[in-house]
């Protein structure tokens, strides 16, 4: 289950289709290759993003790993 406290690289390594979300919302997961540090609330914050939104991200993660695993 994906929670706002999930590491950007445990993400990114368990739910590759994160990234192309996650960039599709304007948060960048990949920089040169490598993750960027700290958890999805960290990185959603740093763009400005408030707990709603944020919350929604987790709603939608989760929505598409459900479907990716069904």
């Amino acid at each position: 289950m994906i929670t706002k406290q999930i590491e950007i690289e445990e993400l990114v390594n368990n739910y590759p289709f994160s990234v192309k979300y996650l960039m599709e919302q304007g948060i960048r997961c990949i920089a040169c290759g490598e993750p960027i540090w700290g958890t999805l609330e960290e990185a959603a914050k740093e763009k400005n993003f408030d707990d709603t939104k944020i919350q929604q991200f987790v709603d939608e993660l989760n929505k598409m790993a459900d479907e990716n695993n069904g």
